[in-house]
């Protein structure tokens, strides 16, 4: 299977369905980025972010923004929800019981997660499980190479998970490797997600920032701002950052 991506503000994004998206990665391998406006708008601030995420195998539009900026630019093109995807990764990874990596979170987030995981997959093989309160990543990158992990989960928030994700790939070049945020609050149970309206409609984030008003100062003005750059990409070409 072939990639077919449209540029959005420098960077290439898949057009996959979620399940040609799942398809691909698992035979091509490497790293998986769900791009959002937020990693976007700190790319322009961090070239070397920016080199991260334009390298990547597969680069998913997560969250509702994404899907606008493409609309505006003519493509259209569904979300793909990061916890959706690395959800379905797990089921297929462990359908032969391939090795398993969960990194990030509170370790008694990622321990109840993982514990719940369990039960709720059949054939999940957790080969390795680190909290996101390490000092030493020379250690954990280690212990996660030996560990000879398939799929690798790192729960970090960005832009630090998308830095580890690198390493983590390049030491295991036959994984796959994805950065998923909140995903381990979810699937521990320390988190709701939003209700299925919400998520039909693309607006997660809506729920969040109604739940956490302290998210509103991450989101705005980065959305509008985002939708502004992306008009501005429009009428003017393709002039961002990410080139």
């Amino acid at each position: 299977m072939e990639r077919n991506t449209v540029k959005l503000q420098g960077f290439n994004v898949d057009t996959f369905t979620c399940d040609q998206a799942l398809e691909y990665i698992c035979s091509a391998h490497g790293m998986v980025v769900t791009i959002n406006p937020e990693m976007i708008q700190y790319s322009s601030k961090d070239k070397d972010f920016a080199e991260i995420v334009k390298n990547a195998v597969l680069i998913i539009p997560d969250g509702i923004g994404v899907e606008i900026g493409l609309k505006i630019l003519g493509h259209s093109v569904r979300r793909i929800a990061g916890i959706e995807f690395a959800g379905k990764l797990i089921e297929r990874f462990s359908e032969n019981s391939a090795p398993v990596a969960f990194i990030g979170a509170k370790p008694e987030i990622i321990k109840k997660a993982v514990s719940n995981l369990q039960e709720k997959v059949p054939g999940l093989n957790v080969c390795y499980v680190q909290d996101g309160y390490f000092q030493d990543e020379d250690r954990v990158l280690e212990e996660l190479k030996n560990s000879g992990a398939k799929l690798i989960l790192v729960a970090m928030g960005s832009p630090k998970q998308e830095y580890f994700v690198k390493k983590a790939v390049t030491l295991l070049p036959e994984s796959v490797a994805i950065g998923i945020g909140g995903s381990f609050d979810v699937w521990s149970g320390a988190v709701k997600r939003a209700p299925e309206v919400f998520q039909k409609f693309g607006i997660e984030w809506l729920y969040r920032t109604i739940k956490e008003p302290k998210r509103f100062k991450r989101i705005f003005p980065t959305l509008p701002l985002f939708v502004l750059s992306v008009f501005k990409e429009k009428i003017c070409g393709d002039k961002s950052y990410a080139k």
